[in-house]
């Protein structure tokens, strides 16, 4: 039985303004019902799965657990980093966590939760035919067949015919995300696949690998496994020896530098959504190349994304081209379509001038519930303050401020 580990401690801020720090991708239903993350947990449902076992961040704790609760997936453990140090110290936490409890020839797989994988059955089979290469001590990677010149993702280079293949075949090295010119030549050659960061191996043998190529992780993560404390539905690791795990991915710590890596080509539909140029893609633009979604009107626009909310602001286009518009109540975005990588950078720039609307939202998550701020002025502040069924406020006292509650 396959052990999955799903990372859902990301911050998203490629999808700014809808994706935020306090409340990122993984958690916003952007295609369906569902959010990313309960369609991945929903994903690994059937008997070759064991219950799953999160990765999140301590501030995302109540919004994981109220939207694993809406599934009704009781996953195995909720791992909490103390803070985000990258995907290699957040999947070798799960590793240690099954292997302190006699699971170290189990098999994993971890699994980023913030991707859209539209046929589930499709990638389910390859996990499947990449059982017996993880059971023989390989480090299996799964590669998207390429649809197109994609510059927003890294790549696996494989042998010339491999990436046609339905078992694992050999990566021969890893390719950073490349300019227009070096995606254009890789589509044509054949021999590349889009890395999809999804990963299968026995705990074992991850454990083995960090041993020989990133020991400080694996130091720092054994302690803080070690030291981890029950906290409600929570295992939360232990701060200071958390924070002595250096900040990397797997890829950099672990598989570029490892040998016997290999990589199970498939087709599922797969998007990691990195970029508002990859909801444009999933939108499924019209003749005009447009795509738009929530209370927008467009006259004349072409090869552009336009997005508002549902009850947010009306969203007017005249005549644009080539530009992605996205209206939030309190942050607008608008860029160029040719460029919506660097949405990130203008991220970092808010973060770094203390603009609150950076990484919150107006609507602050709690146990019980949630907030939201609807007027606030020097004396006096006005909250929508909302309890689902069966939950309950906790007791407050506040001695320099009288409150008037309205229950509805």
């Amino acid at each position: 039985m396959i052990h999955p580990v799903i990372l859902c401690g990301g911050a998203g801020s490629r999808l700014w303004p809808l994706s935020r720090r306090a409340y990122p991708k993984q958690f916003i239903p952007l295609f369906g019902s569902g959010s990313p993350f309960q369609d991945c947990l929903r994903r690994f449902g059937t008997d070759a799965f064991a219950p799953p076992l999160v990765v999140s961040h301590d501030a995302l704790r109540f919004l994981a657990m109220e939207q694993i609760a809406d599934t009704g997936i009781v996953p195995e453990a909720v791992l909490l980093e103390p803070e985000a140090r990258n995907t290699a110290p957040a999947i070798l936490s799960a590793a240690l966590y099954l292997e302190i409890r006699g699971r170290g020839d189990a098999l994993m797989l971890a699994a980023p939760s913030d991707h859209l994988i539209r046929d589930p059955g499709v990638f389910r089979a390859a996990v499947a035919a990449g059982v017996a290469a993880a059971e023989a001590g390989r480090l299996v990677t799964f590669g998207i067949r390429p649809t197109r010149a994609e510059t927003g993702y890294g790549y696996l280079e494989t042998d010339p015919g491999s990436a046609e293949a339905v078992q694992p075949v050999a990566v021969r090295r890893f390719v950073e995300k490349p300019d227009a010119d070096t995606a254009a030549r890789m589509l044509a050659d054949g021999r590349y696949l889009w890395n999809a960061g999804i990963f299968l191996f026995r705990v074992r043998t991850l454990i083995a690998a960090f041993e020989t190529h990133a020991p400080q992780i694996l130091a720092a993560c054994r302690r803080a496994v070690e030291r981890a404390e029950p906290d409600l539905d929570f295992l939360r690791l232990e701060a200071e020896a958390f924070a002595a795990a250096p900040e990397d991915s797997l890829d950099y710590a672990i598989m570029e530098k490892a040998r016997d890596v290999v990589t199970v080509p498939l087709e599922c539909g797969w998007s990691d959504l990195g970029s508002w140029n990859e909801v444009w893609h999933e939108m499924a633009p019209d003749a005009q190349g447009m795509a738009v979604a929530g209370a927008v009107t467009q006259i004349g626009c072409r090869d552009s994304l336009l997005r508002s909310e549902e009850d947010g602001p009306r969203l007017v286009g005249v005549n644009l081209t080539d530009t992605a518009v996205i209206a939030m109540r309190d942050a607008v975005l608008v860029a160029d379509m040719s460029d919506l990588q660097a949405v990130k950078t203008a991220v970092q720039r808010l973060t770094a001038d203390g603009v609150p609307e950076a990484e919150s939202l107006p609507r602050i998550y709690r146990p019980w519930g949630w907030y939201e701020t609807l007027a606030q002025g020097a004396r006096f502040q006005v909250k929508q303050i909302v309890v689902p069924p069966g939950r309950k406020l906790s007791l407050q006292s506040h001695m320099h401020r009288a409150e008037h509650w309205i229950v509805v």
